[in-house]
């Protein structure tokens, strides 16, 4: 491992993390313009190293020339989901929205599906909107890399996203390789004994089965005081829920019996965790990323349903919690959601399926080959 030291910039907090969990939505522009100035130091090494592939995400936009100077292959590697990454479009459409309102992206792109209806809130556009860098935006970023690199690996399996694979193969006009979902391993990272876990263990062990619901709204998702009381009614009203004062074991308690759902800020580590294990959704996005987007993705594929919030402002009522849950966890109606769930546990939890995934990427790479069959 070869150290590079997190530059410092004006506006960012010198003890601040290096990573978008560390700051708060409005600091991040800065934390992106740090980011480039890892250019020269990231150069100097590259330039004195035998590196065969470099594999970056979308924000070094100025790092494919680089490589390309070099001799060195580039990797796109993306986080997002395959429907994610075809919401934005080719990059010349990407460099086409830098010149649009963001307001543009609360429509559906004229080249997504006719039954598509995966697009952005207007609340959550403004919240992305702020974690923008003003003079390089996140859509530049994304055409650049993309534009630049020998081909782009994301994070999903034709089995879940065959047509999005598809048109973003066509969209990008170079290879897409799904590198599968990339579940986690292990339980939690635990090795030691938990007692805060044998404890929670106890109580599921009491409690009926799918009578439970689990929350957990991530380290990015702010509420505001108003909204967490709302929240927590609506939670209470509903008569279930499993609120834990601390860090919580996330993949032992959705293997629990007892849980009967999962209700998520959208975040796709958790949504593939959780589908993983077969675990209906209530989905609650953050406005922040692409939560929006995942959660629009879940609801048309009828795996979860969407809590009602009001389009401009994200608001919502107890009421619409309270209804959201028993819809999908005890009512008849949500019959059909509960059954898609269980059945994407032959997807998201098929270990040997997503490996087979990882081991194709990493196939690519030893041979340096770009013969890459159609997604």
């Amino acid at each position: 491992m070869v150290a590079l030291p997190f530059p410092s910039v004006k506006g960012l907090p010198l003890d601040s993390a290096e990573s978008t969990s560390g700051v708060p939505f409005h600091l991040v522009p800065f934390l992106k313009q740090a980011y480039d100035q890892l250019q020269p130091p990231l150069t100097d090494f590259l330039q004195n190293s035998d590196v065969n592939w470099i594999i970056n995400d979308f924000a070094p936009h100025w790092l494919p020339p680089i490589a390309t100077r070099l001799g060195i292959n580039s990797v796109f590697f993306s986080i997002y989901s395959a429907t994610t990454l075809a919401f934005g479009g080719s990059p010349e459409d990407l460099l086409r929205r830098c010149e649009k309102q963001v307001e543009d992206l609360t429509e559906v792109p004229q080249w997504m599906p006719p039954q598509s209806k995966v697009s952005f809130r207007q609340y959550e556009v403004m919240s992305i909107h702020d974690q923008m860098d003003p003079e390089v935006s996140d859509f530049f970023r994304l055409a650049k890399v993309v534009e630049g690199c020998r081909f782009v690996a994301t994070r999903s399996c034709a089995e879940l996203e065959a047509d999005s694979l598809s048109l973003l193969q066509n969209l990008y006009q170079k290879p897409v390789i799904p590198v599968g979902l990339l579940p986690a391993e292990g339980n939690d990272g635990e090795t030691l004994r938990d007692e805060g876990w044998d404890s929670l263990r106890q109580w599921l062990d009491e409690k009926t089965q799918n009578s439970v619901l689990y929350i957990a709204l991530g380290t990015e998702l702010t509420l505001s005081q108003d909204q967490m009381n709302e929240l927590a009614s609506g939670i209470d009203k509903s008569g279930r829920g499993l609120v834990w004062d601390n860090w919580a074991p996330q993949k032992r308690i959705l293997a629990h019996p007892s849980v009967g759902g999962f209700l998520t800020h959208c975040g796709w580590s958790s949504v593939i965790e959780a589908l993983g294990f077969g675990r209906v959704l209530i989905l609650f996005p953050g406005a922040s990323s692409d939560l929006g987007l995942v959660a629009r993705m879940l609801a048309n594929k009828r795996v979860g349903l969407e809590v009602p919030r009001d389009d401009q402002d994200g608001s919502f009522t107890a009421n619409s919690v309270s209804e959201s849950i028993r819809r999908v966890i005890v009512k008849e109606e949500g019959e059909e959601l509960r059954k898609n769930a269980w059945a994407m546990k032959e997807i998201f939890g098929n270990v040997k399926l997503q490996t087979k995934y990882l081991d194709e990427f990493a196939r690519v790479l030893e041979n340096d080959s770009m013969v890459i069959e159609s997604v």
